[in-house]
């Protein structure tokens, strides 16, 4: 059997080994665009603190490739996949012909087609090399400029207050992670960070740089000027479908693909950020674009190429982080619809600072949000997952926590 994987991130690095594991005898070839051995992604952002280096960051050992005997194509970008042929293309060069595909590609971050987008000193943060390339003269950075105020544009801002650099962050909503808090959450999350000399600005965003060959100022949406010479801009991802015959593979906003992570085509599947498949609490189809959801679907989708049947449970949104010295843990739906059924808890502690909000319906719990005292964070988890009615002491214990 001939399994070709294009990328060599977390999910196809899972499907590798699952497919070997399975099949001793196939013959696997991956196509990676980086040409860095396969990483931990969430871990850049302290390469930025300066609290560890790019090797630091290594998930499996350097012989990794030879010793599972996979063929390794580094810094290849497949441009094309040949639906009928079963054949993928890289530029011009001969196809390479699979009996199984995987689609692992992940997600690339969004670009801000603005007015001076070109200039230098304006970083993504996605990859390794993009923050290598931030590192680059950091010593003479006198200001930086963060666009965003998700999870990757806190990570950026607190790795480059860590090396004393002054950040502005702008955050087009009204308060920080509003994709993963409420406003509640997003106000308490919003005052850590000014109380630890962060300047954000919200409601804002930016229009325009401009410099010499460099980003010397932004022009911004309430009319003023700042002053920056390196922006990072973490507006999000999305995913890299860009090369995929949509006619033919259904795309949505991701790769569409059943619970067995195969797309519409048969022996074509999908997996990790690049991969659209049933959200567990939304019951549609949904990318939770994390680690572990892409850990797990690179081994169904591995397994299911090596032939053995296996279906994935499907994906649930959740993340863990601390932000200066609050710990804040999300899962599943916590901004719901109003008036459509669904039972809210929640409880506020201002001077601990304590929050607690839990979305249920129809006596499931559908999603949380904890704000310190986060210890009991996996059970919840699980409770979602598991989508049983709680019982009176489990929703006794919810009311207390």
């Amino acid at each position: 059997m001939n399994h070709v994987i294009i990328g060599n991130g977390i999910a196809g690095i899972q499907a590798a080994e699952t497919i070997r594991y399975l099949d001793p005898t196939a013959f696997i070839t991956l196509f990676a665009a980086e040409s860095h051995p396969p990483y931990c992604r969430p871990m850049i952002s302290l390469m930025l603190e300066g609290r560890i280096s790019s090797d630091r960051l290594a998930i499996r050992n350097p012989h990794f490739y030879d010793d599972l005997q996979i063929r390794s194509i580094a810094g290849a970008y497949v441009t094309s996949i040949d639906v009928d042929a079963h054949a993928v293309t890289i530029d011009d060069h001969e196809p390479i012909f699979f009996d199984r595909l995987l689609i692992a590609t992940g997600a690339d971050p969004r670009t801000m087609k603005i007015p001076g987008h070109a200039l230098n000193n304006i970083f993504p943060m996605r990859t390794v090399s993009h923050v290598e390339n931030m590192l680059t003269d950091i010593s003479t950075a006198r200001h930086a400029l963060v666009l965003g105020g998700g999870l990757v544009g806190f990570k950026a801002a607190y790795g480059l207050m860590r090396r004393n650099i002054p950040v502005t962050m702008l955050i087009r909503s009204e308060y920080p992670l509003s994709m993963q808090v409420d406003d509640i959450a997003g106000g308490m999350i919003l005052d850590r960070l000014k109380a630890n000399g962060l300047t954000v600005r919200t409601g804002i965003d930016a229009l325009a740089f401009e410099g010499d060959s460099r980003v010397r100022e932004a022009h911004l949406s309430d009319g003023s000027v700042l002053a920056c010479d390196r922006v990072i801009v973490g507006k999000g991802v999305q995913p890299a479908v860009g090369f995929i015959p949509k006619d033919r593979i259904p795309v949505d906003l991701g790769v569409l693909v059943n619970t067995n992570m195969e797309t519409g085509i048969p022996g074509i599947y999908a997996a990790g950020d690049v991969a659209e498949c049933i959200d567990r609490v939304r019951q549609c189809p949904w990318i939770n674009a994390i680690w572990p959801e892409a850990a797990m679907q690179g081994r169904v989708a591995g397994m299911n190429m090596a032939g053995r049947t296996v279906s994935y449970p499907g994906s649930l949104g959740r993340n863990v982080i601390r932000i200066f010295d609050l710990d804040v843990m999300t899962a599943g739906l916590i901004n719901p619809e109003p008036d459509d059924g669904y039972q809210i808890y929640s409880r506020i502690e201002p001077r601990l600072p304590v929050y607690r909000k839990f979305v249920l319906k129809d006596n499931r719990l559908l999603g949380f949000i904890l704000i310190n005292r986060i210890e009991t964070g996996g059970r919840l988890v699980s409770l979602i997952q598991r989508q049983f009615p709680l019982s009176a002491s489990e929703m006794g214990i919810l009311k207390t926590l």
